[in-house]
């Protein structure tokens, strides 16, 4: 028992007392209300619509294009924000509701699970206080275990700093920032070690094995409130998973070594939003060149024929575009020399592609003035649109070169050059490049196969 800490707050942020099943079930179903009530006010004031119990009982993520239309820019960073203390609210009890039953403490985490922490709730609401053994009676009464609840709470420490920092970078600054990227990552793991290790000194390896869950439970919570896609996500997650664990050693360093380590680790914390606005003072945006090229068994002339336009290419068989990766459908173009506009759909829409040079049959070259997003993010709740789908990856230009070979043969060389928003740019170049290069070798072989039929 905490003396002088009021007995609403020991239920809602501490792990230290079991709760029985008629306080959980009150408790839970009051701040339900309280909270569909401040939820349904709000998204009534930003955007003039009705959010009914079906809505928040459900994720909100789902409806939230629908719903959330029109409502300010802050707004879904402020939602997210505001719901953190309710979720946090939510494992703590959990946790101590599943003690109280005699279940084990690690049903908590099932809470992060969206419809099945329902089935979870529904359950410890109509389990029985397990009678107190021996010890226990000894003791005064039945006590969390220290371990599990260290673990919450240093997740708990880790995820309050890295999901904010997060809404502030992408929603607010909108910038995907060196220090969102890399310093994200760092500090929820210094964090989480530091208040895993800060009380009682615990192991390298179980604290590997803690910032490991805060990062997967980080990335999980980026996909539950449909921040970003799946697929974005498994390209960030390996150096994510190795700055976090760098961030754990140094984190349970200070918690075991340093004197006054809450100052240090403070100083961290509050570096990451100064880094996020020196990001912004860089030099113009780099353009980066990608080409491939494909032997064509026919003379330029014929080839310049499909180059110029194209007919629809088959269903992609290639993974990456499986994945949701934007791939070309078919070109065609309006009108003959420069220009002329050519117009390549792809699945996510069309690029619009002014000719700016008609060198028949051995160049064309175009701008692009218009384009789709890049991909269609893979998510739970179908489409979503993440701020880097919109101007983020920048497709500026094109061309193809036809040189004349040996045989009767051409040489056709398909390069794009395009410019990228997101830092480390040096990271995010290497899938951006073999994306582009996947959608160029799909075009060119489609051109060969065309020609070489006599298309």
């Amino acid at each position: 028992m905490l003396a002088g800490v009021p007995r609403y707050v020991r239920y809602w942020f501490t792990l230290v007392d079991a709760v029985d099943r008629r306080a959980y079930l009150a408790t839970g179903l009051g701040l339900m209300a309280f909270k569909y009530a401040v939820d349904a006010g709000a998204v009534a004031l930003a955007t003039g619509r009705f959010w009914s119990p079906l809505d928040y009982l459900l994720p909100f993520y789902l409806l939230r294009a629908e719903k959330l239309a029109g409502a300010p820019a802050w707004f879904l960073p402020a939602f997210v924000l505001w719901t953190l203390p309710f979720l946090w609210i939510g494992v703590a009890m959990t946790l101590r509701r599943a003690v109280d039953a005699g279940r084990s403490p690690w049903l908590a985490l099932a809470f992060f699970v969206p419809l099945v922490n329902y089935v979870v709730m529904l359950a410890l609401c109509r389990l029985p206080t397990v009678p107190l053994n021996p010890r226990e009676e000894r003791a005064g009464g039945r006590a969390v275990d220290a371990r599990p609840a260290l673990v919450l709470y240093g997740i708990a420490a880790g995820l309050a700093v890295a999901l904010p920092t997060i809404l502030l970078n992408v929603y607010v600054l909108r910038r995907y920032s060196t220090s969102l990227f890399l310093g994200t990552p760092f500090t929820l793991g210094a964090v989480t070690a530091y208040v895993f290790n800060r009380a009682a000194p615990q192991g390298p390896g179980a604290t590997a094995q803690v910032v490991s869950l805060s990062l997967l439970l980080l990335a999980g919570a980026i996909l539950l409130f449909a921040l970003e896609g799946l697929f974005c996500v498994a390209l960030a997650l390996p150096v994510a998973l190795a700055l976090a664990l760098l961030g754990g050693i140094f984190g349970r360093a200070i918690a075991l070594h340093t004197p006054g380590g809450v100052g240090h680790l403070a100083s961290l914390v509050l570096a990451i939003p100064v880094l996020a606005g020196l990001d912004g003072v860089r030099g113009p945006t780099p353009l980066y060149e990608v080409d491939d090229s494909v032997v064509v068994a026919a003379p330029p002339a014929a080839v310049w024929r499909n180059v110029v336009s194209f007919s629809e290419l088959p269903p992609p068989t290639e993974a990456l575009f499986r994945l949701g990766i934007a791939y070309p459908i078919r070109a065609r173009i309006d009108g003959v020399g420069a220009g002329a506009i050519r117009r390549c759909e792809f699945s996510t829409g069309t690029f619009v592609e002014p000719i700016s040079a008609w060198d028949a049959p051995a160049r064309l070259s175009f701008d692009i003035t218009a384009q789709p997003v890049p991909l269609r993010e893979l998510s739970p709740y179908g489409t979503i649109a993440p701020p880097h789908l919109h101007g983020y990856f920048r497709a500026r230009r094109g061309a193809f070169r036809l040189t004349a070979l040996p045989g009767g043969r051409t040489l056709l060389v398909g390069a794009t050059w395009y410019e990228l928003d997101i830092e480390p740019r040096g990271y995010w170049k290497a899938p951006a490049d073999a994306i582009v290069s996947a959608i160029h070798r799909r075009v060119l072989s489609h051109i060969k196969r065309l020609t070489e039929a006599g298309s």
